[in-house]
């Protein structure tokens, strides 16, 4: 088969397209046609390593999978033994945040994962999209207590994170501020912000008004700038570690000093955050922004864009042509 790998961490020019043998299925899991497939942020630290954190999970002096990829939508093509639940020709999509090699026209996937049927209806790259960035973004919003009527900033309004946590937050009627740039400020109150700052037009952090949390959902910004917007009680998570790691410190200390803190949403639980995604893209409350489409052979530079750090949304890997 067809596949994207590397065979120690690097850059995403390191990445090549190579023929390789196609996997055969274990006993607890399915090979599955892959048909559409992510390169978001954890494939980057995947690819990368770094931070040097990832290794831990990824592998240790070099990746464990050499193929990149941490999701996939595709159709199951043989079933390993002693399989239930699972069939030949079924819809399905999965998630595995520490890399599983997707990027390639066949993963075999253990049924003990986070992996789903996929509704009918349902298109593969839309599916995929509302993976990775989806789970993180429930993984900020699980770590506090929300009720309707807070007040939110989420900062990277057009990231993979931010589109989906805004979308996420509206859903339980909470008051969205979102920050983006300026050409994309249209699109982020489409997704239902109820206001939209444009980063070259106002600083957020200088603003009068206050809120119950920030959602750094691009890691762009710090908790002492973001500290003077906060109510007391006030919580910052972000999506970064932060400079010398801070933000781990910080959840650690400033519980026990000061009237507002930061939260370090480690994120678990693949599978339920799969479901609850699911559930709300057939509600018609969610719907993942999605940047481009590559092709398998393009994964090189679908990397290199999405390293860029331009992408909007999410970006694709559309295999369904082969």
């Amino acid at each position: 088969m067809k596949a994207a790998v590397r065979y120690a961490y690097g850059p995403p020019e390191s990445i090549q397209v190579a023929e390789i043998p196609t996997p055969e299925p274990k006993p607890d899991e399915v090979r599955v046609r892959v048909m559409a497939t992510n390169v978001n942020r954890t494939d980057i630290g995947v690819l990368t390593g770094k931070p040097y954190l990832m290794r831990a999970f990824a592998g240790f002096p070099n990746p464990k999978v050499p193929v990149t990829g941490t999701d996939f939508a595709g159709v199951v093509d043989k079933v390993g033994e002693g399989v239930t639940g699972f069939s030949v020709g079924e819809r399905v999509w999965g998630f595995a945040d520490n890399g599983c090699g997707t990027h390639g026209e066949f993963v075999c996937f253990s049924t003990q994962k986070a992996i789903l049927p996929i509704p009918e209806g349902v298109d593969f790259a839309t599916i995929v999209a509302c993976a990775e960035a989806a789970h993180y973004a429930i993984n900020f919003l699980n770590k506090v207590t929300l009720k309707p009527g807070d007040q939110v900033l989420v900062n990277g309004g057009t990231g993979a994170i931010g589109s989906a946590a805004i979308q996420l937050l509206k859903s339980r009627d909470i008051q969205v501020t979102a920050v983006c740039h300026e050409i994309h400020v249209e699109k982020v109150r489409a997704l239902g912000a109820d206001r939209v700052i444009a980063l070259e037009k106002e600083d957020f952090t200088q603003e009068k008004i206050e809120y119950d949390f920030v959602f750094d959902a691009v890691g762009k910004s710090r908790f002492s700038l973001c500290k003077p917007i906060l109510k007391p009680g006030g919580i910052y998570i972000s999506s970064e570690l932060g400079p010398n790691w801070e933000n781990l410190t910080l959840a650690l200390t400033t519980p026990f000093f000061g009237d507002r803190k930061v939260i370090f949403p480690i994120p678990s639980n693949l599978l339920g955050s799969m479901k609850t995604i699911q559930d709300l893209l057939l509600q018609g409350k969610f719907k993942p922004l999605i940047d481009r489409t590559y092709t398998l052979d393009q994964t090189r530079e679908a990397f290199i864009y999405v390293a860029s750090g331009q992408k909007i949304g999410n970006v694709i890997l559309d295999l369904s042509e082969r």
